[in-house]
């Protein structure tokens, strides 16, 4: 499961990338993906936005095995 996460993160995080952050994949721990936003993302109010609608709704729409997103 965690080559289809990178797979799916490299995909969003071209995004990412042009307002100034990043997110990296931490830990994959029954169904619930850990990330750390970083760069612009890290500190930005909207990061929560970013991180549920951006990151949690694709992965799991591409992965069902995905339960969860959060950061860490």
């Amino acid at each position: 499961m965690r080559e289809k996460v990178e797979e799916v993160l490299n995909r969003i995080r071209p995004a990412l990338q042009a307002d100034g952050g990043d997110v990296e994949l931490v830990d994959i721990e029954d169904g619930v993906v850990k990330v750390r936003l970083k760069g612009a993302c890290g500190s930005c109010p909207f990061s929560i936005i970013t991180l549920q609608v951006g990151i949690e709704q694709v992965l799991k729409k591409e992965i069902p095995e995905v339960k969860k997103v959060v950061s860490v």
